[in-house]
């Protein structure tokens, strides 16, 4: 199954790691310094033009800016778990 983060982005749910609120995570300074570190990196993907981010997903290999919230992009994954263990 695919998650979609907006825009044309989609990642499967195996490699979803964590889904994140920007505007509440990115308050605290550890937060700040990792999201900076991973930019500079080159570890980030834009899905969205900056300051209309409103969530960050981690990825085993990716971070991505997405303008969808967390709670919407955290309920979509909840549900794709659901109907996969309902198909075990």
């Amino acid at each position: 199954m695919f998650l979609h983060l907006g825009g044309n982005t989609v990642i499967p749910v195996k490699d979803l790691v964590a889904i994140l609120n920007l505007e509440t995570t990115k308050q605290g300074a550890a937060t700040r310094e990792f999201l900076q570190v991973v930019q500079d990196e080159g570890f980030i993907y834009r899905v969205v033009e900056p300051g209309k981010e409103k969530s960050f997903v981690i990825t085993s290999d990716t971070i991505y800016l997405s303008p969808i919230s967390a709670a919407t992009l955290t309920k979509r994954a909840v549900s794709f778990k659901n109907i996969i263990e309902e198909e075990i």
